[in-house]
């Protein structure tokens, strides 16, 4: 039951403030009344965009590509600016993208780009990107137990959707490759994907990849100067996922169990074959996924034409983009692949050092053929109108390049874009300017909290759909943030 803290009041009908608000905060689905009534206003019901995406898949490139390098360029920026890649013309008007986005640029025309991101923490803040929590720090970012937090918006979904029917044989929320910052060396885990104050049941499910990398690369952190094989460059075709251990946060999971050698499915089959009923919900939930054939088989790649896997790329991240494809045929709601950090941290999109040379080698390479493959493959089987992609990142990189070798853009958070396809997002638009250098917003300034708020509204859900936090209060899914109308087709 809901409870509120405070002393109790009598209002003029006799009942205590408390029980009032108690009797307020109960429904048929464990909404307010407020919100039920407003599920079904004439604001939501007659909005033909509201409920349009059946599904979503969320990229998101931990670390931040730049805006200069993806699709915001500044041809005629000094050189100092521009760096040292060229535009080419892409599929939509007044948009071209970089010239290592070859296939990208082929499929344009059925993307959205926001140009006028903008918010004020500089800072890998995972969590301000993807909860509507209304501030972040350095310390709850690295804190996944922080009280603080607010539920990740796949989270979200899941809590919702739940209230609605009773379990589907494919979660919804679902996330990719591996446990999100597990496999980086040198730093603790990092916040962002987890369900907050909605309880453990509603954490991600993390998949595992089994396979193997078959390219090598060199990355520097600071003065450290590492070669290993990077599964983001190269894995070999033999690959798939798993799904891995439901609900667990950073901390939670030891050493020896992320480093084991043996197969996971192998492990998956020995738990089911001598699993016995716990009375415990969330791990008979875990259980019923383990033996779940339908989830098996949407993770295994290995079943989709060659030709076809070919298209989106054979790294991590071209393999997660289309097993995120295939959860979302079986029937998951909300999907993510994570573009994380491997091997070192200030890895992943995070180009402090060696910019231009990983954004050749390592970078763009894998996210052209994965995005690309992505919203083509989406579009030829008729599902685009419905499944919402979003690529987003916490913030951009600085315009001017530093001295570093190889080239370094820093953080930056006044100006950066992300991109949208299909799910109700327009078809071939671009929203927002930014100045000379793509360093300022000067049209359309959208924050992370908008672009929550158009996710949830383009999924059917109200932004203003209250969940109750830790300390019984009502809150709104995304108390700051505003649908971007300009978005829509």
């Amino acid at each position: 039951m809901l409870r509120v803290l405070g002393s109790p009041k009598r209002l003029c009908t006799g009942v205590t403030r408390r029980e009032s608000l108690v009797a307020g905060g109960l429904s048929l689905f464990g909404l307010t009344l407020a919100d039920q009534l407003r599920a079904n206003s004439p604001a939501t019901s007659a909005d033909r965009h509201f409920g349009q995406a059946k599904a979503c898949i969320l990229l998101y490139l931990y670390g931040s590509p730049s805006q200069l390098e993806l699709a915001d360029m500044k041809p005629d920026a000094p050189v100092e600016i521009r760096g040292e890649f060229r535009p080419v013309r892409s599929t939509l008007p007044g948009c071209d993208v970089c010239e290592l986005l070859p296939h990208t640029s082929r499929v344009m025309h059925n993307v959205t780009v926001v140009r006028s991101l903008t918010h004020k923490y500089p800072i890998h803040g995972v969590a301000y990107a993807t909860t509507g929590v209304p501030d972040i720090d350095v310390a709850m970012e690295l804190n996944p137990h922080d009280a603080k937090h607010w539920p990740f918006v796949g989270s979200v979904v899941a809590y919702l959707e739940a209230q609605k029917r009773a379990t589907k044989p494919v979660p919804d929320n679902v996330a990719l490759p591996f446990p999100f910052s597990s496999r980086r060396k040198g730093e603790v885990p990092r916040a962002g994907p987890y369900a907050a104050f909605l309880g453990s049941k509603y954490h991600p499910h993390f998949t595992r990849f089994e396979g193997t990398a078959d390219r090598k690369i060199t990355k520097t952190l600071q003065q450290d100067t590492i070669e290993f094989d990077e599964p983001y460059v190269g894995i070999t075709p033999d690959c798939r996922f798993t799904l891995g251990d439901a609900g667990q946060l950073p901390g939670d999971i030891t050493v020896d169990r992320l480093n084991t050698r043996k197969s996971l499915l192998h492990q998956f089959e020995d738990a089911r074959r001598n699993h016995t009923p716990t009375g415990d919900p969330f791990r008979e939930q875990a259980y019923a996924l383990i033996g779940n054939e339908v989830v098996r088989q949407a993770l295994d790649v290995r079943r989709d034409d060659p030709r076809l896997r070919e298209r989106y790329g054979h790294t991590l991240f071209g393999q997660s983009c289309l097993a995120a494809r295939r959860l979302v045929e079986a029937g998951s709601r909300f999907v993510t692949v994570f573009w994380d950090e491997f091997g070192l941290a200030g890895s992943g999109w995070d180009t402090h050092w060696e910019h231009f040379p990983r954004m050749r080698n390592e970078l763009m390479p894998g996210f052209d053929r994965g995005f690309a493959g992505l919203v083509s493959d989406l579009d030829e089987r008729g599902m685009l109108d419905d499944t919402l992609v979003v690529v987003l990142s916490e913030h951009g990189r600085t315009p001017r390049i530093d001295g570093s070798k190889g080239g370094g853009r820093d953080h930056w958070s006044q100006a950066y874009s992300a991109l949208f396809a299909g799910g109700g997002a327009a078809r071939g638009k671009v929203v927002g300017k930014t100045d000379k250098i793509g360093g300022t917003v000067t049209d359309t300034p959208v924050s992370p909290k908008d672009v929550l708020a158009t996710v949830y509204h383009l999924l059917g859900y109200d932004p203003h759909t209250t969940l109750t936090d830790r300390t019984g209060r009502p809150q709104a899914l995304v108390p700051t943030g505003s649908v971007i109308r300009d978005l829509f087709g």
